[in-house]
């Protein structure tokens, strides 16, 4: 009797895992060259999906070892490439416009593609993540985002 089942380290959950942890690993070594409280909100963040993903990868495995099918990674794969195309889109925005305005529109944009569809819940949330950002990072922390290459003279 054979069994064609792909070896447990390819199953898409521990791929996945897998890439986030190298990627996050990789991300981290910079923020050793930033000030402590610049630092803080990215290493945390890093360690934390670090951490989220070291579970995804123990939960997966205890899976594989229990002989359960690896499940799809999606259902909908044109949602997911939409979002990183989202993410992307996101990052690049930031550097040329600014943090609070690509915030403004990418926090409802997102929340939109993912099904959620009430304008004044999308802009409630929008209100509530900016102000929540302002109020911990720029007054309270008095911290800096980017302002954007475009308005820099």
């Amino acid at each position: 009797m054979s069994n064609s089942k792909s070896p447990r380290l390819f199953r898409p959950e521990t791929l996945t895992a897998l890439g986030i942890i190298a990627v996050a690993a990789g991300f981290i070594i910079p923020t050793v060259a930033l000030k402590p409280i610049s630092a803080l909100l990215p290493a945390v963040m890093l360690i934390g999906m670090m951490a989220l993903s070291s579970l995804l990868l123990i939960v997966d495995q205890k899976s594989a070892s229990a002989g359960e099918d690896a499940k799809p990674m999606t259902t909908a794969p044109k949602r997911v490439l939409g979002a990183f195309a989202l993410i992307i889109s996101y990052a690049i925005s930031v550097d040329l416009i600014g943090f609070y305005i690509s915030t403004a529109v990418a926090v409802p944009l997102v929340a939109y593609v993912f099904g959620y569809r009430s304008l004044p819940g999308l802009a409630l949330a929008s209100c509530i993540v900016l102000g929540a950002i302002y109020l911990i990072f720029d007054f309270a922390m008095a911290q800096t985002f980017p302002s954007g290459q475009l308005w820099k003279g």
